[in-house]
């Protein structure tokens, strides 16, 4: 079914919304003015650093006695554990001070492998205030894809515990040159090749440190992106990067000062280096950190008590709670939240009209990659929601539809025309390169204009609407399906808690569309119900896009942000190559 808009009245908000009017910002935003501003409250001379604006320039202010993270161990019983915003400083300052004792200088890069914990935060502010490079690790992944991005990356150091350490590090870490140090924030009985236990040496390394002053293109974050193929890219980020994380996070996540804050990405993704830890430290806000993976009564009563009003999370986690309906959340008095956003793939239009029916407010879908940095296509809090659209550039950003040309490429003018979605550079958190593969980030642009690589179309309101990868559309009788239209809608199906679409060879079409589907619980696989789904597409979508086959599976594979892994399903249904699967959250067979 096609949702009606949601419609917004930014004079009844309990909060008046950072972005009161959307077209007046746009009209007068400058990112050199906004760097401008970071530079005035920065190290002077024109030098940045993300640490300082994170931590460093609330030191002094009311703002270090706030509570910077509020850590929720998922061990049974364990109270809430505060950490203020000076307390936070100063173990970044032992852990920055503690990497210049070993030797480490500007420019070194340090990897993170540790789940959600605090000595993870204090681990990256500490690394940038040293001025070395941060790389964030999945926690989850096996021995090879650690490797893999630690060699890409010359690591000269990993941070981590000793149990990640045993079973993920200890068969090959000897064998990586580049590597001086494994920094454990437990213990081993003893300290096997490279390794330190931090906490010794935390002990003796002082609370205050300089923050090291870095030039705005100076690198700062290395984050790794799974190609369709091959090795994965190293995403090259700098500290001038800090300048949109902090814009895009007051326009786009509409963050307080005062506000409590749960951003559930997992820290070895970007949205939870970029929006789990920089970003609201940046807004002096409170953010709340669970050690814990999803349990959908351990998060509403997260929402509960906590107090959460800014809950930013992924459409995967928003379908899961989805499936246990709304008398679950009626147990709980959700009445703090005050805006909800998502990302990670693109948000189904009946999961924003979910949250607005069970939890009285919509969820704000938005769009960002990786090499972007920071967010790009949003929904704000005081524009109208168009239930499945992206939303709208930020300002600062020009976003285009357009097709390549063996010349060039061509801007799409006419509104609802599908082209791959582009953007044009200059914002501070693009991406600076992939590191060693310059032939490889440079096929990324034509000319000032970056191609991501995703279909869409705008609207003749200015509403992007994503249609899929451009390797994932299908391409059937002539017809171009963007496989997430085909998603939403058998999503609409009552039964359906998961699903995914691929196109399969056809002799007579080129290729036919096949659907993949998980189950909520209480529902059976079974003739009757097959038929009733492909019926509801059939229906929805006419014969030329429903899907002409459909098998059950209990779950689809995705990645550990949430994303439906077509590329896989469709490698697995052909007997192709399943390429870099490191991010795969689970085998989804």
């Amino acid at each position: 079914m096609s949702y009606p808009k949601i419609s917004k009245d930014p004079h009844s908000m309990p909060v008046k919304p950072n972005l009161e009017s959307y077209d007046q910002v746009r009209r007068s935003f400058s990112w050199q003015e906004a760097v401008s501003e970071v530079e005035l409250s920065g190290l002077g001379d024109g030098k940045v650093n993300i640490a300082h604006q994170a931590l460093d320039r609330h030191i002094g202010t009311p703002t270090e006695d706030r509570v910077a993270l509020r850590f929720l161990s998922k061990e049974p019983g364990a109270a809430p554990e505060d950490i203020t915003y000076h307390a936070l400083w100063e173990r970044a300052n032992r852990f920055a001070n503690a990497l210049t004792s070993l030797g480490l200088k500007k420019g070194d890069r340090v990897y993170g492998l540790s789940g959600r914990t605090p000595d993870l935060y204090m681990a990256l502010l500490g690394t940038l205030k040293a001025g070395c490079v941060f790389s964030p690790l999945f926690s989850a992944f096996g021995p090879e894809p650690i490797r893999a991005r630690m060699e890409i990356g010359e690591a000269t150091a990993i941070v981590t515990t000793s149990r990640l350490y045993r079973k993920k590090l200890a068969g090959w870490i000897q064998e990586l040159p580049s590597l001086r140090y494994v920094l454990l924030f437990d213990e081993l009985e003893d300290e096997p090749y490279r390794t330190k236990s931090l906490a010794p040496l935390l002990e003796r390394c002082g609370t205050t440190f300089d923050t090291e002053p870095m030039q705005p293109e100076d690198m700062a974050l290395l984050h790794f992106t799974s190609g369709t193929t091959g090795r994965p890219k190293g995403a090259v980020h700098v500290h001038e990067a800090v300048v949109a994380h902090m814009k895009t996070a007051a326009f786009a996540l509409d963050l307080h000062p005062d506000d409590v804050y749960w951003c559930t990405a997992d820290p070895g993704w970007v949205t939870g280096t970029s929006y789990g830890m920089i970003a609201p430290l940046c807004h002096g806000v409170t953010m709340i950190v669970d050690e814990a993976e999803f349990d959908a009564e351990r998060w509403y009563g997260t929402l509960q008590d906590q107090g959460v009003t800014v809950w930013y999370t992924a459409p995967t986690a928003i379908r899961m709670l989805m499936k246990y309906g709304k008398e679950l959340a009626d147990r709980y008095d959700l009445s703090s939240l005050r805006f909800l956003a998502s990302v990670g793939e693109p948000l189904n239009p009946e999961a924003v009209v979910w949250g607005l029916e069970t939890l009285g407010l919509p969820f704000h879908d938005n769009w960002w990659q990786t090499e972007t940095g920071g967010i790009m296509i949003a929904n704000y809090a005081s524009m109208d929601i168009k239930p499945g659209s992206m939303g709208r550039p930020m300002p600062g950003i020009e976003a285009a539809i357009a097709h390549r040309t063996d010349d060039g490429m061509t801007l799409i003018e006419a509104p609802n025309e599908t082209g791959e979605l582009v953007l044009k550079s200059g914002w501070p958190s693009m991406f600076r390169g992939y590191l060693h593969e310059e032939e490889r980030y440079r096929k990324a642009f034509v000319g000032d204009w970056y191609f991501t690589g995703d279909l869409a179309f705008k609207d003749e309101d200015g509403y992007f609407w994503f249609v899929g990868r451009a390797d994932d559309v299908i391409k059937s009788s002539g017809h171009l399906i963007g496989p997430f239209e085909v998603e939403s809608v058998l999503l609409e199906h009552p039964a359906v808690a998961e699903a995914g679409v691929i196109g399969i060879p056809d002799d007579i079409g080129g290729e036919v569309v096949k659907a993949f589907v998980a189950l909520k619980p209480n529902y059976e696989p079974g003739d009757a119900l097959l038929k009733e789904i492909m019926g509801l597409a059939r229906k929805r979508l006419g014969p030329a896009v429903a899907p002409k086959s459909l098998e059950f599976r209990e779950s689809l594979p995705k990645t550990r942000s949430g994303k439906i892994m077509r590329r896989l399903l469709k490698a697995r249904e052909l007997g192709l190559p399943e390429g870099d699967t490191s991010t795969l959250e689970d085998s989804g067979r």
